[in-house]
């Protein structure tokens, strides 16, 4: 009797032996579907073929949370501070608010691969091939990657903010001047080393 037909992630997994050690960033060596201008196509992928075998691992590299479209400026302080951490940044899709953070799951393989794929998250089972990013390049209606520029949304928006910006203030370069001018003056030693 023959063997039954490898699914694709059991031809994954026998493709990946390479004299018994795993073949680094496995998604971007795979060459058997065609590429257009560079660009791997979601219907240029073999019939039978799991997408995720062309894929960087996008969906694996950050998380998306929902969060309440700011209205009044405390609002805007508080995806002010989001955006006050590393990794992080805000975006609106459809007129949905996200914070995005920037962390690589755990159980991403250094092949590109997930290593708890049989029991992976309902979140990841439930994204699936046709509405992952694939050949998306992440264009959003807006796109938050400091707190000045949700600032200057926020002015947009709401008008100037009562009691000052949250932005600091420019700098007055003729008081950067004197302030840098005494500070020389105070320090000023005498030729034989002592403090004037």
């Amino acid at each position: 009797m023959p063997c039954p037909e490898k699914n694709g992630w059991e031809r994954l997994r026998d493709d990946m032996a390479t004299n018994g050690k795993p073949i680094k960033n496995y998604w971007l060596t795979r060459t058997s579907a065609a590429v257009r201008n560079g660009r791997l196509r979601r219907q240029d992928v073999p019939p039978g073929e799991v997408l995720c075998f062309h894929c960087p691992a996008k969906c694996c590299q950050y998380i998306a949370l929902p969060i309440d479209r700011p209205r009044t400026w405390e609002g805007f302080d508080t995806v002010r501070w989001f955006l006050l951490h590393e990794r992080t940044a805000v975006f609106v899709d459809d007129g949905q608010w996200y914070l995005l953070v920037y962390l690589t799951c755990k159980a991403l393989r250094s092949d590109g691969r997930c290593a708890i794929y049989a029991h992976r998250p309902k979140v990841c089972r439930d994204y699936g091939m046709d509405i992952c990013e694939f050949e998306e390049n992440a264009v959003y209606d807006q796109f938050f990657e400091t707190a000045e520029q949700l600032e200057e949304y926020a002015e947009a928006i709401l008008g100037p903010r009562s009691g000052g910006s949250i932005r600091s203030p420019r700098p007055n370069p003729l008081k950067i001047v004197e302030m840098a001018e005494k500070a020389v003056a105070e320090h000023v030693t005498c030729p034989d080393g002592r403090a004037k």
